[in-house]
């Protein structure tokens, strides 16, 4: 099949079940009558205020003061939301739940649920425990922990006092923790010194007992088992109190997120506790259709934005199945018998992935009912053709694929699934609701049939509020605003078609994503550039057609050194121990030089185009040039190897 053939529409049942449809109902009642999911997406996106009321109103928003009006500046950056109203997203999650497990966490060696109650019972235990050792609203709590109920349970109390959560996963080095951490300088530091991946157990104590002491203003510590300098989970968790829920101002911020560039530290984004509740009650609950009773799995980390995000099946009553592990663990078919046997109902996973079972052969139908799997949403990279159909093929016929795309910086995606629309081979079903999606050509018009910059023409509500640290907000504006000043431009490069579909091409910009974690060049060459055999370096990524990412990492010999097969390898394992496996470039190249512009920059972006044929004399790099011929010729090699 080709791009763009029909592989999937839904039935008059599943339509009418849909939660959207529902929503439609309701603004029918209310005298909003809307033919088909394009008039009611263009509403969303021209009627901002009436779309966003509706949606605070639909889903039942508990809050506290008034509002006027539900967006009282439109100025982007700087939207202004509910302004009046104080609320707490902890209390969304929880407050009056029951009926089913809350959270079934899965591991390498076993299962375990846990209750609605047992979740806010802990969840309040914590909380009180961080009010007595001194944390306020505004304050931060980090974590450095795997994919686990105790996560959740961190992050939950934190937000009930108004306290400010952020997460790296363990398999993060120790620098590259305290780069994240170290900027928004937390009272508490949760972190767990062990983890297993793949069939080995990782002892982290040398790296948490690093990170904790690289941290100014650090109060308290909190390990799984405790002693000497930490506080064991059990005595955190283990005292009475009674669920209490601050309501802090719409805009405060809830977590920090981190989105790396290829310069400086990583960005620390800051999302505000009411925009992310409007988000995901929007997003997981109208667009991945979640429902009470389902079962909502994505295979993430705890340092991937899609951990945040599928937490958001809590707002709808969902029981949310965590995962910590190896995918492929014990053979390839580990993630589908975990779907399977928990009988999840919407699935989350990453485009390579996909692509890694297409290529290995794999059929998880086989020996597999998925009784209750209604949909599988991809993420991370785009799902091609071929990932869309052996998803049919090898998954199950009766299938709602929903491809999304969107990103750290928003905590949600841009455009996605719908549960009433059709899904065609290689596209995005649509813009999501309340997302004013376009992709601008080089000129900054609108294009519908090529592809262009994606970019968002008007406020989300979360968008972020502010970067960590950032006076004055230049580096915020520097980052979204500066191509199109008004206009956030996200980095992608995205075509819009005639039926309103959308096809995601990829990074515009020169950051990496790996996994579905994007990777800023910024930690790689911080790493690298330590050792004394390396003078300067860059990276790049390409990806073939199923989506597998390639990375390639060339570096630059300091004087009176060579670069060969030894320093290669500790090039890598130098990667792999202080930044993360995902990180480590799948070859390093030696060079003469690393290009650069006038002002220092370096040409990453030039380099990477060499790898698309795409024009690679813009940016500085001039095609006479022999060190642009060095790299032609690197390049080409790599894509005769990577069949690209």
């Amino acid at each position: 099949m080709a791009e763009g053939d029909l592989l999937w529409e839904p039935s008059k049942d599943d339509i009418a079940s849909a939660r959207i449809t529902a929503y439609l109902e309701w603004l029918a009642e209310r005298g909003k009558k809307f033919e088909d999911y394009d008039s009611l997406w263009r509403w969303s996106v021209s009627d901002l205020e009436g779309f966003w009321r509706s949606v605070w109103e639909y889903f039942g928003v508990r809050h506290s003061g008034r509002f006027s009006r539900a967006l009282s500046s439109k100025r982007m950056p700087g939207a202004k939301w509910f302004e009046g109203t104080s609320l707490n997203y902890a209390e969304h999650m929880l407050g009056g739940k029951d009926g089913g497990p809350a959270l079934i966490a899965v591991t390498e060696e076993g299962r375990r649920e846990v209750s609605w109650h047992t979740l806010e019972r802990e969840t309040a235990a914590l909380a009180s425990w961080l009010e007595g050792n001194g944390v306020r609203r505004g304050d931060r709590v980090a974590a450095f922990v795997p994919n686990c109920p105790e996560a959740v349970v961190g992050m939950l109390a934190t937000a009930s006092i108004g306290a400010v959560w952020s997460s790296c996963s363990p398999d993060f080095g120790a620098p590259a923790v305290v780069d994240r951490f170290g900027q928004i300088k937390p009272k508490v530091l949760i972190a767990f010194e062990r983890y297993r991946y793949g069939g080995k157990e990782f002892d982290r104590g040398t790296e948490v007992r690093s990170v904790a002491r690289a941290l100014p203003g650090l109060k308290k510590v909190i390990t799984l088992e405790g002693g000497g300098f930490s506080t064991a989970w059990r005595d955190a968790t283990s005292g009475r109190a009674k669920p209490r829920y601050r309501r802090v101002p719409f805009s405060d911020p809830l977590w920090i997120l981190y989105s790396s560039g290829t310069t400086g530290l990583p960005k620390p984004i800051v999302h505000s506790q009411g925009g992310i509740l409007l988000e995901h009650l929007k997003g997981v609950g109208l667009h991945n259709d979640v429902r009470r009773g389902d079962r909502l799995f994505w295979f993430t980390t705890t340092g991937w934005m899609m951990w945040n995000y599928v937490l958001g099946g809590l707002l709808h009553g969902s029981t949310v199945v965590l995962y910590d592990g190896s995918p492929v663990y014990p053979d390839a078919g580990a993630m589908w018998d975990l779907v399977d046997e928990n009988e999840v109902t919407f699935a989350g996973v990453s485009a390579p992935y996909v692509a890694a079972c297409a290529k290995s052969g794999l059929a998880p139908r086989e020996g597999r009912s998925f009784r209750r799997l209604r949909g599988v949403g991809s993420t991370g990279s785009p799902l091609s053709p071929e990932g869309f159909e052996w998803l049919y093929a090898g998954v199950k016929r009766d299938l709602w694929v929903a491809s999304m795309s969107g990103g750290t910086d928003v905590c949600t995606c841009f455009v996605g699934g719908c549960p009433t629309l059709p899904v065609y081979s290689g596209e995005i079903q649509c813009r999501w609701l309340g997302s004013s999606v376009m992709a601008y050509d080089e000129e900054g018009t609108s294009v519908v049939g090529e592809t262009g910059e994606l970019v968002v023409t008007e406020p989300m509500p979360s968008m972020p509020v502010r970067l960590w640290g950032d006076k004055g907000g230049s580096r915020y504006r520097e980052a979204y605003f500066a191509a199109y000043p008004g206009v956030w431009t996200h980095g992608d490069w995205i075509k819009v078609t005639e039926r309103g579909t959308c096809v995601i091409y990829g990074r515009s910009d020169s950051t990496i994503k790996r996994q579905g974690v994007r990777i800023g060049t910024a930690d790689i060459y911080r790493t690298v550039e330590s050792m004394k055999e390396v003078a300067d370096s860059l990276a790049v990524e390409a990806s073939d057609e199923g989506g597998r990412s390639y990375m390639v990492l060339f570096v630059q010999a300091a004087p009176g050194t060579v670069i060969g097969p030894k320093e290669v390898r500790r090039i890598q394992e130098k990667v792999r121990s202080d930044l993360s496996p995902r990180y480590v470039p799948d070859e390093v190249v030696p060079v003469t030089a690393v290009p650069r512009t006038m002002n220092g920059k370096k040409l990453e972006i030039p380099v990477k185009r060499l790898f698309s044929s795409g024009p690679a004399n813009k940016g500085g790099f001039r095609k006479d040039d022999e060190l642009f011929a060095e790299y032609a010729r690197v390049v080409e090699e790599l894509k005769r190897r990577w069949k690209l």
